[in-house]
């Protein structure tokens, strides 16, 4: 993790338990906002909503850390499974939101998988979504609390997992 700032207290970072279910709250919500292009190609695949759910339900301190990263892999076999580049993208946004329990630094990784669905869904040209409107989306989202913890729109890069 080169951020130092994203590593948890009880790993022997600065990182507060509130702050990081913020952050984990943050990506579920970006995960969640492009979900539609993976649910409208894959209606009957669950695993990303469901990972999405496991990281909310990590938030409120329901389910153990464990959990949320069976459910970050089950999400990450749906990207696999898919032949659809959007939809690739919305599995690994909601893989990476829910592995935001396990490691802070993957809720940057799912607000840029989330822009890359977008981009991946031909909806540039559409009033409705672009990847700037979602950018903006995700950083209007932040509350003051993690502002500081994520890079600027447009810093976060995504990787192929």
């Amino acid at each position: 993790m080169s951020d130092k700032r994203l590593k948890a207290v009880h790993r022997g970072g600065p990182l507060s338990r509130r702050r990081h279910r913020l952050l984990a709250a943050w990506a579920a919500d970006c995960a969640e906002h492009v979900l539609s292009l993976f649910s409208e190609k894959y209606p009957h695949d669950e695993r990303p909503r469901r990972a999405i759910e496991t990281a909310r339900a990590w938030t409120r301190d329901e389910v153990t850390v464990g959990e949320a990263r069976a459910a970050a892999l089950e999400a990450h076999a749906a990207a696999r499974d898919a032949a659809d580049a959007a939809a690739q993208a919305v599995a690994r946004a909601a893989g990476h939101c829910v592995a935001t329990a396990h490691m802070a630094g993957h809720a940057t990784r799912a607000a840029a998988y989330a822009v890359q669905a977008v981009q991946a869904s031909g909806n540039e040209r559409d009033d409705v979504m672009t990847a700037d409107r979602e950018r903006e989306w995700q950083h209007e989202r932040l509350s003051e609390e993690i502002r500081g913890l994520v890079p600027t729109i447009g810093e976060c890069e995504s990787d192929s997992g």
